[in-house]
């Protein structure tokens, strides 16, 4: 089965380029034939000379961005845009969500939804539609948001997981704080899962752990590519039979989300290193797995500075259900799915992943924590694990950022931006109560 991926937005678009280029890569390397045609089908048409075709739309309000998506993924020669599976236009959103929600977005609907529409017949079968966007600008957040809400009505019955960029903490756009409240509040009504990749984060990957001194928007959106073609990436899950699973955004979902008020997935991914450095490095499967345990139980984000100190623990004379947490920094999980890439991967050991204490009382362990094998090395690491967790990680960056846009909201600021195109005050207020349930929701899981 095959995903159609929406690329909207600069970041987007940028984001979208260097996944199709590490998934291809990752694909072509050695003698893996069930592994890469397994991976083409999911992301690739192929032509009638055989060319590789990515599954994507791009779509921007500006041409730059595309142009030099489809010029870069030409230049590659192992694979390309389709010809006629972009659009553009001359002016940007403005970074205004309201400007791409209510302007941009139902002034080209009919070519948006036709684009995808074509995509989607080129699939033998459609697994679903994965949006991959910004939260922070106008095109990605407001043209992205329409596009899912019209795809959501189109495709009633197929899987959307939207991809989202959080911006930098300290601010790209004065007003990015708005367009994320705005952004994350719609799509929650409309996504089956929201899988989150925060700048801040990524930023620190690119010079804690691969040494890049003056990390570049290209070797950011490189990393957030590794880690989501980590995910996406044809693996063996429980109950596949040997065969690689054919409907990932679906085995994703089901084994994710199961509960509507649940939807925010976070990503860590373990070895990460320079590239000069992969191939003097060996592991074996305790220390890394070990490291991303204890990175999902203290909520931290890379493998430097784990803080060891916050373990689960229970009562003297406790079950299971009576358990404590040591220290205040403990990170609870409703799910998270484990994914193991490379040699060995049938030998590891994961019995911890599945540790009663590391849940919400009120779901079984056995119902949330799931795991996948695929014994292909992936993007040139021997062994590599991913761990996609539904839990309380992005709950602090998320209480933040609504606190931010309050603020602003409580003092007007920049409110008559949105109101000339149409979202009034109610909507904002509208947007804020349904992300506060959200938030009181995460702080409840227990």
């Amino acid at each position: 089965m095959s995903i159609v991926t929406v690329q909207l937005g600069q970041c987007g678009n940028q984001v979208g380029q260097e996944l199709f280029d590490i998934i291809c890569n990752d694909a072509q390397e050695g003698q893996r034939k069930a592994y890469r045609e397994s991976s083409t089908e999911r992301f690739f048409r192929e032509t009638t000379h055989g060319d590789l075709v990515a599954r994507a739309v791009l779509v921007d309000m500006e041409p730059k961005v595309i142009n030099s998506s489809m010029a870069k993924a030409a230049k590659c020669g192992r694979w390309q845009y389709g010809d006629r599976s972009h659009f553009s236009q001359k002016q940007g959103s403005g970074n205004n969500w309201a400007n791409g929600f209510c302007v941009h977005g139902p002034r080209h609907t009919e070519v948006l939804e036709d684009l995808v529409r074509r995509e989607a017949e080129h699939c033998d079968r459609l697994a679903g539609i994965m949006p991959v966007m910004s939260v922070a600008g106008g095109t990605g957040s407001g043209v992205g948001t329409y596009v899912t809400q019209r795809l959501r009505d189109i495709y009633p019955n197929s899987f959307i997981l939207n991809h989202l960029t959080w911006p930098y903490g300290t601010g790209e756009v004065i007003v990015q704080n708005y367009n994320s409240v705005l952004t994350l509040a719609h799509l929650y009504q409309l996504s089956d899962a929201i899988l989150v990749h925060e700048n801040d984060v990524v930023q620190r990957i690119c010079s804690q752990l691969l040494n890049i001194k003056h990390a570049s928007f290209g070797d950011v959106n490189r990393v957030i590519g590794h880690q989501l073609g980590s995910v996406l990436q044809p693996a063996l899950t429980g109950d596949c039979h040997g065969v690689y699973s054919r409907n990932p955004l679906g085995e994703l979902v089901s084994g994710l989300v199961c509960h509507p008020e649940y939807k925010l997935l976070s990503v860590c991914t373990v070895p990460q290193m320079a590239s000069t450095s992969i191939a003097y490095s060996t592991f074996s499967w305790p220390g890394p797995l070990k490291h991303l345990r204890q990175m999902l139980i203290s909520n931290t984000k890379l493998e430097e500075g784990i803080d060891w100190q916050v373990r689960p623990s229970v009562r003297p004379g406790g079950t299971e259900r009576t358990r404590s947490r040591t220290g205040p920094g403990f990170n609870t999980s409703l799910a998270n799915l484990l994914i193991l890439r490379g040699k060995d991967v049938y030998s590891a050991e994961t019995g911890g992943f599945g540790d009663p204490a590391l849940y919400t009382s009120w779901l079984s362990p056995e119902q949330g924590f799931n795991l996948w094998k695929c014994p292909v090395p992936f993007n040139k690491y021997e062994k590599s694990a991913t761990l996609v967790s539904n839990s309380q990680a992005l709950l602090e960056p998320l209480d933040n950022m609504v606190a931010k846009a309050w603020n602003m909201f409580a003092s007007r600021a920049y409110i008559h931006q949105y109101t000339k195109f149409g979202i009034s005050e109610e909507d904002f207020l509208d947007s804020f109560t349904s992300l506060e349930q959200v938030i009181s929701s995460y702080k409840q899981l227990c």
